[in-house]
């Protein structure tokens, strides 16, 4: 989206770059991501919502199109947008096909922000909500969870998901902040709790025990999404908020044991936000670890 951009690609060489001095990297298996084909975006987007971006990815190399103040089409981000969502899509038949157990996704650019109508916020296509579309309507299952940890309230999957009883959104973010959504009511499939800027962990671990776990047992879903999002850790200069590797550790540990207890154990987590090179590549190594049960 631009050098000055930081939805950038040093974000995914700093999480290889963590991962080697983790010593993580030979523990995972890696799999390349396809290409999303167009009716599994179309699931979840308008055909206008897929041409804007499409129909306005630049021809030349070093352009670039303003979808709106923060997003930005350059000649690669058609390709790139189909590649995340498609990765996502196919995390989702490996841990249906229970060839893996569970999957992280490396990708960007991220999708939580992206509405049916619209991209927006840095977000092109929703791959969680593409993800989970395609679990629900390929695959058949009747419920799956998609938990958000962004910073941000992902407003795309809410949109997507409000009146579907098929799908539980459970998420905190900070509040007021992007993209200035007005709190809802909770309800049975909308767990979405907005907590004021500075908020530390202690603060979010007390709403996921008190409103996301017992809102996703009564659900008892098949599988769990994850849209991970990394950027309200203190470093991250984007937000505001004070979560640290610890934090986002336990979260995947509560998210792991829901997915045990209903889903065989079935998650596939997409990255989205997280900004401060450095915190982003630690948080992503504390989060593979727990879904991976490495100590």
């Amino acid at each position: 989206m631009g050098e000055w951009h930081p939805e950038s690609p040093a974000r995914l060489q700093a999480i290889e770059d963590q991962l080697i001095l983790a010593r993580m990297d030979g523990l995972l298996e890696r799999r390349e991501a396809p290409l999303a084909e167009l009716p599994a975006i179309l699931r979840n987007h308008t055909e206008e919502a897929l041409a804007l971006v499409r129909d306005n990815t630049p021809k030349t190399e070093g352009d670039h199109y303003p979808l709106d103040g923060d997003t930005l089409l350059c000649a690669h981000s058609y390709q790139a947008a189909l590649r995340a969502a498609g990765a996502a899509l196919a995390a989702t038949d490996a841990v249906i096909a229970g060839s893996i157990a569970n999957a992280f996704c490396a990708i960007r650019p991220p999708g939580h922000h992206a509405r049916p109508s619209e991209p927006m916020g840095f977000c092109l296509f929703n791959n969680v909500a593409i993800a989970a579309r395609h679990a629900l309507d390929s695959h058949g299952l009747a419920r799956v969870a998609i938990i958000d940890f962004d910073v941000h309230h992902g407003n795309g999957t809410a949109d997507a998901f409000r009146d579907d009883p098929r799908v539980l959104m459970a998420s905190f973010y900070q509040h007021p902040f992007y993209p200035y959504t007005e709190p809802e009511p909770r309800t049975a499939t909308m767990v979405n709790v907005p907590v004021p800027a500075r908020s530390k962990g202690d603060v979010v671990r007390a709403l996921i025990e008190e409103h996301w776990l017992p809102a996703l047992d009564a659900f008892a879903p098949q599988m769990i999404f994850i849209s991970a999002g990394f950027d309200a850790h203190r470093d991250d200069d984007i937000g505001g908020m004070g979560l640290v590797e610890d934090d986002y550790a336990w979260i995947t540990k509560q998210i792991m044991s829901v997915a045990r207890t209903h889903a065989q154990g079935r998650i596939v987590s997409c990255l989205e936000g997280g900004y401060n090179l450095s915190a982003l590549g630690r948080s992503v190594v504390a989060h593979l670890k727990a879904l991976a049960e490495i100590d």
